[in-house]
């Protein structure tokens, strides 16, 4: 009997809110105190450059979709562009980051709703998330999909009470006492080398459009299109939110004194609006985070694993797919085991699971970049001098620019990780096990 296949059912707006249920709107919130220290207050800066960095990788992601529609994201761009065993390598390098974002977000979470129940250890909440978000991929894209529209659509009215509320706090004299310009250039405190340090951080907040792809085998009507327009409407989107958020609530951090820089949203809301806005806050962010932003993760981590199983990179069990959802469950029991455990784990080693998540997103954006301009500048001798040349090769830069401030311990980890992959790699090619996909 026939494997059952993905179900081609999601539209453009699917795609968007998938896309924003990842990335999360509200996600400025979390690295807000070290984004403004990093940036000495040209928050609203940094976000904007951050916005303009990850556009070249969006651009990439979205012509390689156009091209090569598979749930396998990079793995199977750079498969199509660079060969089989490059392409194993990408999508090797990429599940580091997508196995490891899931773990991220219920460790967060299990330390905020600790932090506001004590009497219940972090690991309970662990546990409790993982089965939430296990039981609601595993009916189905569609049913998910629902639940990022429900998700995204409270993040927003949250993002948008706190932007009112901050910006009638500067009308009444609170942080730089009105919507001023300086989050986004101050000769006082400009310096580049800051800027850019705090860029890098930003870019962590928009990592995720990327995982539209993975949907790409579930797309109505198999529309290429759709998957590339998806991907740049988030990023506009995101950029959107994010740079506005940076630009009130940078006026309303100046002259705050915030004693933790990872509790700098709750501090600056505390006093600037009441304790009541903070705790309302945090409760928020650990209820709409916890048990909504895990779910597309694992929807996306999960299709990667069943497009290299079904190329029998990974075991091939990992291509099965539910007869009656028609979700790659296998792949999601395998992915939720891995999340709980390393959540488990770590879950009072926050710091260093944190330094490990993004090498794994920029080793395949690195590849990704790479496969884009030998595919269509050196191999097509394509004319698109902007699309084909220019966009894949500021975007290398961008990513090897970010690599090179990257924290030792993350470098150690990543490289540990490729060797094992380079190993296993090379037992694919010796068994002859690297065929080309049959979704190709």
């Amino acid at each position: 009997m026939k494997n059952p296949a993905l179900r081609r059912t999601l539209g453009y707006w699917d795609l968007v809110m998938y896309g924003l249920a990842y990335i999360a709107p509200i996600a400025p919130l979390s690295t807000l105190g070290f984004v403004y220290d990093a940036a000495h207050g040209l928050i609203a800066l940094a976000y904007l450059l951050g916005a303009v960095c990850m556009y070249f990788t969006a651009q990439s992601y979205a012509l390689m979709s156009d091209s090569v529609p598979t749930a396998g994201s990079v793995y199977g761009f750079a498969r199509f562009a660079l060969g089989r065993f490059v392409g194993f390598v990408a999508g090797w390098m990429i599940l580091l980051d997508y196995l490891l974002i899931p773990a991220l977000v219920y460790v967060l979470i299990g330390v905020a709703l600790g932090v506001l129940i004590p009497s219940v250890e972090r690991s309970v909440w662990i546990v409790l998330m993982v089965a939430f978000t296990l039981g609601v991929n595993w009916f189905g894209v569609r049913v998910t999909t629902r639940a990022n529209f429900i998700a995204v659509g409270f993040q927003v009215i949250m993002l948008l009470a706190l932007l009112g509320l901050g910006v009638w706090a500067l009308l009444h004299g609170k942080g730089a006492g009105g919507l001023t310009l300086a989050p986004f250039y101050d000769a006082k405190a400009f310096q580049l080398s800051a800027v850019l340090a705090a860029t890098s951080i930003c870019i962590n907040s928009f990592l995720g459009f990327d995982a539209i792809s993975t949907l790409s085998e579930e797309v109505k009507g198999g529309d290429r299109r759709l998957v590339g327009r998806a991907i740049m409407g988030v990023l506009f989107i995101s950029a959107t939110f994010f740079v506005g958020v940076a630009w009130v609530l940078g006026n309303l951090m100046r002259g705050l004194t915030i004693q933790d820089a990872s509790a700098a949203a709750y501090e600056m809301t505390a006093v600037s609006i009441g304790a009541w806005a903070s705790v309302a806050l945090a409760w928020g962010y650990a209820t709409l985070i916890g048990f909504s932003n895990a779910l597309p993760m694992q929807v996306g981590v999960a299709r990667v694993l069943y497009a290299m199983g079904r190329d029998r990179q990974l075991p091939h069990v990992l291509a099965k797919v539910h007869p009656t959802y028609h979700t790659p469950y296998v792949g999601m029991l395998v992915t939720a085991v891995i999340s709980l455990i390393v959540a488990i784990l770590m879950r009072n080693r926050l710091d260093d699971l944190a330094t490990t998540v993004n090498f794994g997103a920029l080793s395949g954006f690195l590849l990704l970049h790479i496969s884009v301009l030998v595919r269509f500048g050196i191999i097509e001798r394509s004319r698109r001098w902007f699309a084909h040349w220019l966009s894949p090769l500021l975007g290398i830069i961008v990513v090897l620019g970010v690599f090179s401030g990257m924290a030792g311990l993350a470098i150690k980890l990543g490289l540990a990780w490729l060797v094992v992959g380079l190993v296993w790699g090379g037992v694919l090619h010796h068994l002859r096990r690297n065929e080309i996909s049959a979704a190709l």
